[in-house]
């Protein structure tokens, strides 16, 4: 029997398949957003010299591309799902220490590799710029840890105050906009999917709650950029002075929706694929690493980045990111996947605190056991 063969059969009949690609889908759109438009532009006089740039400065067209590759709505949505069926009855103590270590065993691996790298940078006299992009690219996609941490806390009362409470929230991400509050304001906004996820986890969101959401996703977005004047990117975009992340804004709930929306429509056909192994098996793959991958695939754009210095501003690497720069950036994106690979085969054992077993055979031995049924990243439990 081959592997894929193998993890297919180990899978709990139970276990609710689409919501682990939707994770894995979640954490895909994440990397290749990030690798995409994260430029690192080298000074021609100073090539150690860095800074950093982002390809939507300068070109518009890009934007669409936003509306898909940036899936923390998706992230927090099976989050939610996840909480609330790991959660159960169980003892809420327990509970909440075995996910926050599960969370926070591959972060504290990160932080012990680059708090010395970074003392490293500044005590061999590399340019202040080039370590704070280092410094930037490493340390920002973290900041969504820290409100999913305090959402797996208050899960039990989320569960109990109920899909309704969304109303309010969305109302108070609505003051945000208009008082431009901080970042303090995320935990609310990011609450909406989460609930979402909840309810999905409990029986309270159907099928037809997507044919809602996915049009009315669309529509809100719409007359808010048309209409109200939100920056039509769904990242931050150098310049701009408003980002629909920072804090999530309405913009950033109506695109949460409306790929909620579209998952939801399309989730008994997801199930259906799911059920082939050759699909199946890559899906568990990325779960079981799916901390450790967000956690390094900065560490693998600047690796790939540093390794360029000695040919110079290559193409789509170290050189400004305009004209045909998105282009030549896809092309490096298999050379980030394959350096990622490498660096989820090394760190991925102290995700799950088992430094012994390989990634598949470990997936396989989780399954078949049945008592983790399929440890996965962010989101594990769906017990």
């Amino acid at each position: 029997m081959s592997w894929t063969s193998r993890i297919a059969a180990a899978t709990p009949a139970h276990r609710d398949r689409t919501i682990d690609a939707l994770r894995a889908v979640a954490i895909v759109g994440v990397i290749l957003g990030h690798w995409l438009v994260s430029a690192v532009v080298s000074d021609p006089d100073r090539p150690a010299a860095w800074e950093g740039a982002s390809p939507l400065s300068g070109s518009p067209a890009l934007v669409p591309a936003t509306w898909v590759l940036q899936t923390l709505g998706l992230f927090f949505f099976a989050g939610g799902y996840s909480s609330a069926r790991s959660l159960g009855g169980k003892p809420y103590r327990p509970w909440l220490t075995a996910r926050l270590t599960r969370l926070a065993r591959p972060v504290a691996v990160l932080a012990a590799v680059w708090v010395p790298t970074m003392l490293l940078l500044r005590l061999t006299g590399v340019p202040e710029s080039t370590r704070h992009v280092v410094q930037s690219l490493i340390t920002h996609p973290m900041w969504f840890l820290l409100v999913y941490v305090l959402l797996t806390a208050l899960t039990p009362l989320l569960r109990k105050v109920g899909l309704w409470s969304v109303v309010p929230l969305v109302a108070l991400v609505a003051l945000s906009d208009v008082s431009r509050w901080n970042g303090l304001v995320a935990p609310v906004g990011w609450a909406v999917p989460y609930l979402l996820g909840i309810a999905l986890a409990e029986g309270r969101l159907h099928r037809r709650a997507g044919a809602i959401l996915a049009p009315a996703g669309v529509v809100a977005g719409a007359v808010l950029v048309l209409g109200l004047g939100y920056p039509a990117s769904a990242v931050g975009v150098p310049g701009d002075g408003w980002s629909n992340l920072n804090p999530p804004t309405l913009f950033a709930l109506a695109l949460a929706a409306a790929q909620i929306g579209v998952f939801l429509l399309l989730r008994p056909r997801l199930a259906g694929w799911l059920q082939r192994p050759a699909v199946w098996a890559p899906v568990v793959m990325l779960n079981l690493g799916a901390m450790t991958l967000f956690c390094w695939h900065q560490s693998a754009l600047l690796l790939v980045t540093a390794g360029g210095l000695a040919a110079g501003p290559l193409p789509g690497l170290l050189d400004a990111p305009d004209g045909a720069w998105p282009l030549y950036r896809l092309v490096w994106l298999p050379v980030f996947a394959v350096v990622l690979a490498g660096l989820w085969s090394v760190f991925r054992r102290w995700e799950t605190g088992d430094r012994r077993a390989s990634a598949r055979v470990r997936a396989v031995e989780d399954m078949h056991t049945g008592g983790e049924a399929l440890k996965v990243g962010v989101g594990d439990g769906q017990r």
